[in-house]
């Protein structure tokens, strides 16, 4: 480690938290991702919104999106964001040393309901990837400050570090989660391509997923391998080396298949908002999920209303009810 390497002990309600979540047995897992989308959506939020009083603030990027990259070789899950990014003291406060004031509930409501679902709810989804991760890096960069590493195994500790090894990021965060062994399916494309419909489908950023898939192509044989069939060929019984008479005889190029890795950039939401539809084309089913992507409850609203208004000020609107 870089001998610029910094470390500081976690606050003990987050201490506390990680270990209830590292070491109690959770089945929904698959909540960490939605979590970390949901922090990266709020993050472009805040640039946006930055943007609107001060545009020179995206100068060091204009394209608001989330990217996820299964790493496959390295069992390592990337979530990388261009939004607002951290600096080296928001690293420090807000993932470590100044506890949300909702870690105390979330642990009693945990402790009561062994349910983790609802940790967004609380303000400490970050650590929901804990659930899969034995380590988790954050690379962030703020208009305002250099890049740095913030690291943690999830003991008492975690260090904060200036990045000088990785490539620059312009601005935004980049989450790394080192995967546990017996959890590798959430590098599976149709695993995170479910996951992203069931849970973040409504993300008004695009989310794009960049994946490694094997596809067959014809190429063209090089002479060396040319040469290496034709003395092959002169082995072989000499009666090979008659042609039907009447057929024509072509001098294509050699070809064969090889399989090869091909990088693909899917964009994952690209479901037009629910807002913007007609209310008579959309079923109640998209109103009750819309509204628990949006709120991260468990219940369905009790009432819903979607409207437009026309006028000098134009808008489309829903609202809802909760119980």
């Amino acid at each position: 480690m870089s001998g610029n390497t910094e470390t500081f002990n976690f606050q003990a309600e987050i201490s506390q938290l990680m270990s209830l979540i590292v070491n109690a047995v959770y089945q929904n897992k698959e909540i960490f991702l939605r979590e970390l989308i949901s922090n990266a959506s709020d993050a472009l939020d805040k640039i946006r919104y930055q943007s609107l009083t001060d545009p020179s603030v995206l100068d060091s990027g204009k394209d608001l999106k989330i990217t996820i990259v299964p790493d496959v070789a390295n069992k390592v899950l990337i979530i990388r964001d261009t939004g607002i990014g951290m600096t080296k003291a928001d690293l420090i406060n807000n993932l470590g040393t100044i506890a949300k004031s909702g870690t105390k509930a979330f642990m009693e409501m945990v402790q009561e309901t062994k349910d983790a679902s609802m940790i967004g709810q609380f303000g400490v989804g970050f650590y929901s990837a804990y659930l899969v991760a034995d380590e988790v890096e954050v690379i962030s960069k703020h208009n305002d400050d250099e890049q740095y590493i913030w690291r943690s195994s999830a003991g008492q500790n975690f260090t904060v570090t200036r990045d000088t090894v990785n490539e620059p990021l312009g601005r935004g965060s980049e989450i790394r989660l080192h995967l546990k062994d017996d959890l590798l399916e959430f590098l599976e494309e149709r695993r995170i391509k479910d996951i992203v419909k069931k849970h973040s489908e409504f993300i008004s950023y695009p989310i794009h997923l960049v994946y490694q898939k094997e596809v067959e192509k014809e190429v063209p044989v090089e002479e060396t391998e040319e040469a290496v069939d034709e003395e092959k060929d002169e082995n072989k019984a000499k009666i090979e080396e008659v042609d039907d008479e009447g057929e024509d005889k072509e001098d294509k190029p050699k070809t064969k298949k090889v399989k090869e890795n091909e990088t693909v950039d899917e964009e994952l939401n690209q479901t037009k908002p629910i807002w913007t539809r007609n209310p008579d084309s959309i079923q109640k089913d998209e109103y009750n999920a819309f509204y628990k992507s949006l709120t991260n409850d468990w219940e369905d609203p009790l009432a819903v209303k979607h409207f437009s208004v026309e006028g000098q000020l134009e808008f489309r609107s829903i609202l809802f009810t909760p119980h």
